[in-house]
């Protein structure tokens, strides 16, 4: 079987393991995480649950027969759950209960932010025209913007690619008015001055294999302002380089991911290895539709010995790795869809969101 046969029969079961999915929550069709997600017990997961069903579905397919009723009606749930700063957040996950960092302030921004641009990820996915949250005026300011940029910890390259790409993108959504473009050039300029020439990544990970794999995958998030903004990667055959040691093997949806989007992008940016690049995605590729679950959806990690915990919820929602979720899913498909678009380019038209992050 071709491998766009192979990945249409995978899209069609993942159609189905949607519809599975789908709740009557508070009046609206919407999405729970997966089969283990209880929205009674967890009315937060279904922020979630829907963000990452919906923007998933538009990749593939999946809304385009979706009443314009039924897409608004989501939008407005959505909408309805926004918090007065313009920011998302899950109902009954106490600040307290949230750590990313020692620095809760740190935390909290991380969740929120999080949250956020997967919330209006979701909202574009639905057909909506989200405006950034009101939060992101103050860091239109350079002085608070570069002193924000001074304090982010290096030593955890891949939570602040998060944080980066999370308010960059807010900037992205508002690049029409005054000071959004600047603020974007000053993120552009500090990227720049920061980047690690043997790597292209950014971060301390010398003779760190643990931190360099997280230094990629937080470099992954910081190129996708690089890319909405039509800018070159400084150093970024040595990241190509970097990304084609990887085993072209299944490890998490994130890091799978990750590893795809980097290679993929080269791919259409770069004439550098552009063989070795398609032959590694041919690989990936097929190791990540070998993990389709039977019931159409995808994990996170292939395997159920662990708990999959809602990130930096301590105490919070989790549920067994190796189940179909909506994460897993959703990113799974991101990475299925990055190699096709290589691969087999004729195959469809793949809906990616329209905001970076």
């Amino acid at each position: 079987m071709s491998l766009a046969n192979q990945i249409e029969a995978a899209r069609r079961k993942t159609l189905d393991w949607f519809d599975a999915q789908t709740i009557d929550f508070e009046g609206v069709r919407l999405w729970r995480e997966s089969a283990h997600h209880d929205p009674s017990r967890w009315p937060g997961m279904v922020l979630p649950g829907t963000y990452n069903s919906a923007m998933c579905l538009r990749l593939v397919g999946g809304l385009d027969d979706t009443s314009a009723d039924d897409l608004a009606s989501m939008a407005r749930w959505i909408g309805d759950k926004q918090r007065p700063d313009g920011s998302w957040w899950l109902d009954g996950m106490l600040e307290a209960d949230v750590y990313k960092k020692p620095d809760h302030a740190e935390s909290l921004r991380y969740a929120s932010w999080h949250i956020t641009n997967y919330t209006l990820g979701a909202l574009q996915a639905l057909g909506a025209s989200p405006s950034p949250p009101g939060l992101t005026h103050a860091y239109l300011d350079p002085l608070m913007l570069g002193h924000w940029l001074s304090r982010r910890d290096m030593r955890d390259a891949w939570q602040e690619g998060n944080n980066i790409v999370n308010l960059g993108s807010f900037f992205w959504l508002m690049r029409k008015e005054p000071g959004a473009r600047a603020a974007l050039d000053q993120m552009m300029e500090w990227h720049d001055f920061n980047s690690e020439p043997s790597t292209g990544f950014w971060g301390v990970h010398q003779n760190d294999p643990t931190r360099l794999l997280h230094a990629m995958a937080g470099a992954t998030h910081n190129y996708h302002l690089i890319y909405a903004l039509y800018l070159p990667i400084l150093h970024h055959e040595r990241a190509i380089d970097y990304c084609l040691t990887q085993p072209p093997h299944v490890v998490s949806a994130c890091i799978d991911a990750d590893l795809v989007d980097i290679l993929a992008h080269a791919y259409l940016r770069l004439d550098y290895r552009r063989e070795e690049i398609a032959a590694w995605l041919a690989v990936m590729g097929a190791a990540i539709l070998s993990a389709q679950n039977a019931d159409g959806g995808f994990p996170d990690l292939p395997h159920g010995d662990q708990m999959r915990r809602f990130d930096g919820w301590r105490g919070g929602y989790e549920e067994p790795q190796g189940i179909s979720c909506g994460f897993g899913t959703f990113f799974r498909w991101i990475a299925l869809a990055m190699c096709a678009r290589c691969l087999v380019p004729n195959y469809r038209e793949w809906q990616f969101r329209a905001m970076p992050g």
